[in-house]
């Protein structure tokens, strides 16, 4: 497998790819429409290295040899000289679908074309190209430098030597791989959302407050993170968005997003990222 990676998508997401896979010693180029969200995303990168110098666990020389192997672009062509593309824009369908008819008419013949979407359609997103074969879901947790997993998600066209050189990036870039097949929300959030929504309705109908709910699941369940702490990480927007997708997938009215988490996002309350969610961040 060759070893030069395009990410498109300098956010949370996209940078977090970005940093792991130049960790790996990986020539990687962050393409974004924007040139302001390119700079803050390798300003992230930087800060996260800076501070696992600080905690002893980088030297500095490889700290600037992986700044030094992110390149970035505004110009998505720059998929031209990818052999492994991963799309980490917003989860907004429309965006994905005429993000790969793009990259499908400008990356080269054998370069695989992987989306970090959290719960769209592979199958779907694989249609929108003339290579399904090579189309692949690579999902990976937020925040990408510290958390393990990455989802491998096979469309219905999705090709063995695909999956094969997949799942041998996600081990090189320091992950572990678990299969899933697509099906609305995958493995992670077919599970994760529908308990975050339960905690959102839990709130809602009085049953305990955000901190309440929070703590029962930290110190009752062994979670990390109570489920409305994590919603506010994750984003609330990007929350509904999920569970909208298995809703309208699976037609079960398990799935019917709480009208309090609608009225948030109405209300510009998207959690960590607007300053206001479940919780107030200053």
């Amino acid at each position: 497998m060759s070893d030069t990676i395009a990410v498109i998508g300098a956010g949370q997401m996209g940078n977090g790819i970005a940093h792991v896979c130049a960790a790996a010693g990986l020539s990687v180029t962050m393409i974004d429409v924007s040139a302001e969200a390119l700079a803050r995303g390798k300003g992230t990168v930087e800060k996260n290295l800076d501070r696992q110098v600080k905690k002893g666990t980088l030297d500095a020389a490889a700290k600037d040899a992986t700044l030094a192997r992110i390149a970035t672009n505004t110009d998505l062509g720059a998929v031209a000289g990818a052999s492994f593309v991963i799309e980490a824009a917003t989860e907004n369908p429309a965006l994905k679908f005429k993000i790969f008819s793009d990259i499908d008419r400008l990356a080269p013949a054998g370069a695989i074309l992987a989306t970090n979407t959290s719960s769209i359609s592979i199958t779907e997103i694989a249609a929108k190209t003339k290579r399904p074969a090579d189309v692949i879901g690579m999902h990976f947790m937020n925040p990408v430098p510290v958390m393990q997993l990455v989802e491998i998600i096979r469309g219905l066209a999705t090709s063995e030597e695909t999956v094969t050189r997949t799942l041998s990036l996600a081990t090189l870039v320091g992950k572990t791989p678990v299969q899933a097949n697509d099906y609305p929300g995958f493995i992670a959030n077919r599970v994760l959302l529908p308990m975050i929504n339960e905690a959102v309705y839990c709130v809602m109908e009085g049953v305990g407050t955000p901190e309440a709910v929070d703590t029962v699941m930290k110190l009752g369940m062994n979670h990390p993170m109570g489920p409305l702490a994590l919603a506010d990480l994750i984003g609330l927007d990007t929350c509904l968005a999920i569970l909208e997708v298995l809703h309208e997938g699976l037609g079960d009215s398990k799935y019917r997003a709480c009208p309090l988490l609608r009225k948030y996002v109405a209300a510009g309350w998207m959690g960590r990222k607007s300053g206001r969610g479940f919780y107030e961040y200053k």
